[in-house]
């Protein structure tokens, strides 16, 4: 059988051509089609377009001719090779061959084997554009990746030249204060009143500095992923979410969740940044609420968390999942803009998608899908 196969379609109105073609192409190890006339040929076509076409001209009601054009009109068949195979010698049947998109002439009687040097000529041509497309395709998928790799350095360039510079100034500035008045005042008695400022800018720089770091690392880091208890994460992450339940007084309710395949820490980063989420962003005087269930899929699970919280407009919905896009001031809620991007990362790299449903003033409702157990390419990731 040869080694480079192909689906080739054989339209002639002579039976015997037919056979004789179909058999020996067939033995060649080529997948082969037949058809009587240009109608039946053009239906073969469309309903499953082949690598290449042997194509007759004379043939009542539709010539070959006319079935070119045809296909050349149609994009979905337009890069189809056409190769007529035809008893007319005259140079103008040849040159209108070619005029109407074929890519060579085979004139009857014919020998097998010019036959099979011409086809796999124009097979191996079509395998490398088809290559050439998919490496095209890979290039512009990586453009994109590029691009959007790009906008998110400029995005935290303008993190480290804004952001970070507010705290640095305050720092900066009550530290240059105490030199200036250590001669002046009694530093015990002003200590707390100048260091408080400090103490509060610094801790708020190493929280954005680590959430980078965390988001930076989620597409990097080696792939962990094992059969993991999801009912697990959730009781660690709502440990880790202690102090801020504690203090919120938030109510956590939560259906049994199942065992999937997936990284047991960035799962958890992922529960606790959507818990967290509701949790900080509660309306006043109301007390917290997240309900956190799940649905089974055929091939995934589907999960909500959903909170009572402020809410989301409709108008944010394509920016939440951005990095450093914050859509309130730190005064009112402390933050970095990198918590939901993270989750969008982490959730992407377990195969899955997460979005949002929103009412303003009413709350909000995340949904993810994670593969189940037995489900998902993962040695790609």
């Amino acid at each position: 059988m040869s080694d480079h196969q192909g689906h080739i379609l054989i339209v002639d109105d002579t039976p015997d051509n037919l056979r004789l073609l179909s058999k020996t192409l067939s033995e060649q190890g080529y997948e082969v089609q037949c058809a009587i006339n240009g109608k039946l040929a053009l239906m073969a076509v469309q309903h499953q377009p082949p690598d290449l076409i042997l194509l007759d001209i004379k043939m009542p009601e539709i010539d070959g001719y006319e079935v070119c054009e045809r296909l050349k009109r149609q994009e979905e068949t337009a890069a189809i090779p056409v190769i007529f195979l035809s008893a007319l010698d005259d140079v103008f049947d040849k040159v209108k061959a070619f005029t109407v998109g074929g890519v060579d002439y085979i004139t009857k009687p014919f020998q097998i084997e010019e036959v099979f040097a011409r086809i796999e000529n124009q097979l191996t041509i079509r395998r490398l554009q088809r290559q050439l497309q998919d490496k095209n395709l890979k290039l512009e998928q990586l453009n994109q990746e590029l691009q959007r790799s790009n906008q998110e350095l400029e995005e935290f360039a303008y993190v480290v030249s804004h952001d970070l510079q507010q705290p640095l100034q305050t720092i900066t500035g009550f530290a240059e204060l105490l030199l200036a008045l250590k001669s002046e005042i009694n530093l015990e008695e002003e200590a707390e009143e100048y260091v408080s400022p400090i103490l509060e800018e610094g801790i708020r720089m190493q929280e954005l500095i680590q959430n980078l770091l965390e988001y930076s690392r989620v597409g990097t880091k080696k792939r962990n992923f094992e059969p993991t208890d999801c009912q697990e994460i959730l009781r660690k992450s709502l440990g880790h979410l202690h102090s801020a339940i504690e203090e919120s007084r938030a109510i956590i309710a939560s259906e049994t969740l199942p065992t999937l395949k997936g990284d047991r820490i960035q799962l958890g980063q992922l529960f606790q940044n959507l818990i967290g989420n509701g949790i900080k962003y509660q309306r006043p005087n109301i007390q917290p609420k997240i309900v956190i269930s799940v649905q089974e899929k055929p091939e995934e699970w589907l999960f909500r968390v959903e909170d009572n919280g402020i809410g989301i407009k409709p108008e944010n919905f394509d920016r939440i999942f951005q990095v450093f896009q914050r859509l309130h001031t730190h005064q009112d809620y402390p933050g970095s803009g990198v918590g939901l991007a993270i989750c969008k990362k982490i959730v992407e790299r377990h195969q899955g998608k997460i979005w949002l449903e929103s009412e303003w003033g009413t709350g909000t409702t995340f949904y993810f899908t994670l593969p189940k157990l037995d489900q998902g390419n993962y040695e790609k990731l």
